[in-house]
């Protein structure tokens, strides 16, 4: 099949041994780097009898440290930067509401990367040089809305920094303009769709032909949701603020995985358990290290997102190695009496369930020594209390066969559940620690 357009297509095309190679080089730069202008690192890396030249092949990277979020909060505000602070000409940081926020930079050079790999980025989802993209992500200190728009912008397309909210004027501005690419987070976009419904506006019919969504986790059955309701097709992107932002890996119209980009990122996988690297295409804890990041070289970062990696490549002629659909987090998991439980499985069985609208909250309660699940979803029409109350009998029976986990099932009129502007609360974990 032909490999279409490629932004940068000499790379997106490098043979394995080759993307090898590169890594290499890159790894021992970026650990040398760290291990010479980091402390953290530097103090991590003695501790393990290690230095940078130890690294002598990619697997050699297995015997160093890992990296976890609280090193960034332990290190706040600029501990973990590689550079001067007068040399990083951005900063980003999370909302900081469980505890200090984390903090990352960019020098100019990161910059220019991490355009280049957007724009390589929304290249192979279809987006071309001169479409509207719609970037409803959210600016500010949230990577999102600003990735997109640089690399939208970089592949030169007419960007509209929309932002998230005021979801009456996006429908507006995505039907004026022209839009043919739409950049939010999958259950923004749902709620998109859902008003421009009720507003009698024919989204499905516009010019809209690519969606690229991430920021959260989705399942396939969101997907092809969107797909259908706004007559797009859905890609998923991945990326996190500690190694870039978006942009890290992107799905291409074959929708078969997440390219990783592995000329500037290196991608393991690892028992969350032992924390030992397991072989290509087995299911464990995605952790990545950066290549070429200066401001803010990561070593070994556990994402905590749980994933399988295959190297077989892509129909689309991409070598890069694809990350498989992200089916969840080692902290979003929920145990119920036994049962693991990803709010993503839940997910799987709400949408596309007859009379069930696409959306949703988990609630978690502890009763006596037991935690207890309650899943409330809205029905997508007005019936009457009896008639929902059956068709909670029948969602909680489907959870049941298909996840094996009983909870409560709490059917509610439409709009009674809160609408996601940015990235939708889907858990609220009411648990009180056991006496």
């Amino acid at each position: 099949m032909s490999a279409g357009y490629m932004f940068e297509p000499e790379v997106e095309r490098l043979d394995r041994a080759g993307l090898r190679r590169l890594q290499l080089q890159r790894l021992q730069a970026s650990l040398a780097l760290a291990y010479a202008k980091v402390p953290h690192y530097r103090t991590g890396f003695d501790a393990a009898g290690l230095k940078p030249e130890d690294l002598q092949s990619l697997e050699d990277l297995a015997r160093f440290p890992f990296t976890v979020k609280s090193d960034l909060r332990d290190n706040y505000p600029f501990g973990l930067f590689a550079v001067p602070r007068e040399q990083v000409v951005r900063l980003h940081a999370s909302s900081g509401t469980t505890g200090k926020p984390t903090v990352v930079g960019y020098t100019e050079g990161d910059i220019n990367i991490w355009a280049d790999l957007m724009a390589r980025s929304l290249a192979a989802t279809g987006v071309r040089p001169g479409d509207v993209v719609h970037n409803a992500y959210g600016y500010g200190l949230f990577t999102g809305g600003l990735g997109f728009h640089y690399g939208a912008e970089r592949l030169k397309c007419s960007v509209v920094p929309m932002s998230g909210g005021n979801t009456e004027k996006q429908i507006s501005l995505l039907t004026d303009f022209g839009a043919r690419a739409l950049a939010a987070t999958p259950s923004y976009a749902l709620n998109i769709a859902e008003v421009a419904e009720q507003s009698g506006v024919d989204l499905a019919g516009s010019p809209l032909a690519v969606g690229v969504f991430g920021a959260e986790p989705w399942s396939e059955t969101m997907r092809a949701e969107l797909d259908r309701r706004l007559g797009i097709r859905a890609c998923d992107m991945y990326g996190l603020s500690e190694i870039m932002g978006p942009g890290v890996a992107i799905e291409c119209e074959q929708r078969a995985g997440l390219h990783g980009w592995e000329d500037h990122f290196l991608f393991e996988i690892i028992d969350p358990e032992t924390l030992q690297p397991l072989p290509m295409g087995e299911t464990g804890e995605l952790v990545i290290t950066t290549l070429t990041k200066h401001a803010l070289p990561m070593v070994r970062y556990r994402t905590r997102d749980i994933t399988r990696l295959t190297d077989e490549v892509c129909a689309c002629g991409r070598t890069h190695v694809r990350i498989l659909r992200v089916t969840g987090r080692n902290d979003d998991m929920m145990i119920i009496r036994g049962v693991n439980v990803y709010p993503s499985q839940i997910e799987a069985v709400l949408v596309g369930f007859p009379g069930v609208a696409p959306h949703y909250l988990l609630t978690l309660t502890r009763q006596g020594s037991l935690d207890h699940l309650t899943v409330e979803a809205e029905v997508n029409d007005s019936r009457n209390e009896d008639d929902r109350a059956h068709l909670a009998r029948q969602v909680r029976h489907h959870i049941k066969s298909l996840i094996g986990v009983s909870c409560e099932v709490i059917i509610r009129l439409p709009g009674e559940l809160p609408r996601s502007q940015g990235k939708a609360i889907r858990v609220r974990d009411l648990r009180q620690p056991a006496e």
